[in-house]
């Protein structure tokens, strides 16, 4: 596999089935959480947009000869949309000196509002995805982990502000 092959499936994760963007988010959560211990936010929000790069120029690549624009097992950018939902998370475990799997209801909410909005493509998503292009496939888990990360800190302050937990 070429390495243009390895970032965009994210080390093959993205040849498995079915739902490979599932898998792909999945994939990206350990990762994540390494990242935050290693680094804590900073570097979880650094990587993202070095991911973000790094996918975007694998993506060309991998597409350039396909009549594909957006092929299954590319997954990269499941994995900064992913990241992009985990911010608030690792910003608050950051922020209050706690070890971020002890904010795991923030990390269910994010994967299931990151993948309710990359599959459904709402408004902006859908906008991205019908891009058809290298950055349309990028954007729209982009917009999409934007998307989960308001609902992330929507639920954060609902469950620490309103209900005092």
């Amino acid at each position: 596999m070429t390495l243009t092959g390895m970032i965009a499936t994210f080390g093959g994760v993205g040849y498995l089935r079915p739902a490979p963007g599932t898998w792909g988010s999945v994939a990206a959560l350990p990762v994540a959480w390494a990242l935050h211990v290693l680094g804590g936010f900073w570097l979880l929000l650094a990587a993202t947009f070095v991911v973000f790069a790094l996918g975007w120029w694998a993506t060309i690549v991998e597409t350039r000869e396909t009549p594909d624009a957006d092929p299954s097992e590319i997954v990269i950018d499941e994995v900064v949309g992913m990241w992009i939902a985990l911010w608030p998370v690792s910003l608050g475990a950051m922020m209050q000196g706690v070890d971020v799997t002890a904010l795991w209801p923030g990390w269910v909410t994010a994967f299931l509002a990151f993948r309710a909005f990359d599959i459904w493509k709402p408004g902006p998503v859908g906008l991205a995805d019908r891009m058809h292009t290298p950055l349309g496939v990028m954007l729209d888990d982009v917009v999409a982990g934007f998307l989960a990360t308001l609902v992330v800190a929507v639920a954060a302050v609902v469950s620490h502000g309103m209900m005092g937990a």
